[in-house]
């Protein structure tokens, strides 16, 4: 018997062609999914898509700039025409804004926040909800961050479109249930990537360095972020929506310097 968690769905995935998009764009082909691999480097997006293609998944690279409504629009039309439907709907897309507080954090880079991390999944959902509403119901999942639950110095500008991303998914589960259409969003903590392992050099820095402020004591894998993500876009989440999954380690549930005692086995 076929156990895919996905089989018959269609995907759009904003961002598709970054690390946990990437991810997530690959485990949803995986579980039966066809997918709509979305981003503003088309290259990144056709190496995604065609990794799933020889894989013997169903794919397309759309390119994407979330921050212009007219690609958003287009994805979403590109999409229904491949595929003839779309169920489902991930936000990964997201901008590292430069550190500073509002008097030197520029203008230009505020905005440019705003407009990729927030304004781009209202964009993206705005163009994309009418087709999942026609195809009888979906899921959206939005990408926040552990950033949306605590604040960081300098970076006000990715922690608070974060959190402004949470609650928004919150209301477009209200407004979208009676549609049959979950929303949900996912908060990864320290996740390894390629920009994060050169900072560190190797996993095993990362997660010596970063790893003492998790309760599980290590870093994340975006393969960890996409399981979840598959998760809510199945009807084995079939009862969960207007809610944030924090794949954290812990991260957020606990904050303080007895946390180094715990992983040297004082406590």
């Amino acid at each position: 018997m076929d156990r895919k968690l996905l089989n018959g769905r269609v995907a759009v995935v904003a961002g598709g062609g970054g690390e946990i998009g990437g991810a997530i764009a690959m485990r949803f082909a995986s579980e039966g999914a066809s997918v709509a691999v979305c981003d503003i480097s088309l290259e990144k997006a056709e190496a995604v898509a065609q990794a799933i293609r020889q894989a013997g998944g169903a794919a397309i690279a759309v390119q994407v700039d979330v921050s212009k409504e007219a690609d958003c629009e287009n994805a979403s039309r590109v999409a229904v025409e491949a595929f003839g439907k779309i169920t489902t709907l991930v936000n990964a897309s997201a901008t590292a804004s430069p550190d500073g507080n509002v008097e030197t954090l520029s203008t230009a880079a505020w905005r440019e926040a705003i407009d990729v991390n927030f304004t781009g999944v209202f964009l993206m959902c705005k163009h994309t909800m009418g087709h999942i509403r026609a195809a009888g119901g979906g899921v959206v999942v939005n990408i926040a961050s552990s950033h949306g639950h605590f604040g960081l110095p300098g970076r006000s500008a990715y922690c608070s479109t974060k959190a402004g991303l949470m609650h928004f998914t919150r209301v477009l589960a209200i407004d979208y249930g009676p549609h049959n259409i979950r929303a949900n969003t996912i908060s990864p903590g320290p996740i390894d990537t390629a920009r994060s392992l050169r900072r560190f050099g190797t996993r095993e820095n990362s997660n010596r360095v970063r790893g003492v402020g998790q309760v599980l004591g290590r870093t994340g894998t975006v393969e960890e972020v996409a399981s979840v993500a598959a998760f809510l876009a199945s009807d084995e989440a079939s009862f969960v929506t207007g809610t944030d999954i924090r794949v954290d380690g812990g991260q957020t549930a606990f904050k303080g310097t007895a946390l180094a005692d715990i992983h040297q086995g004082a406590l």
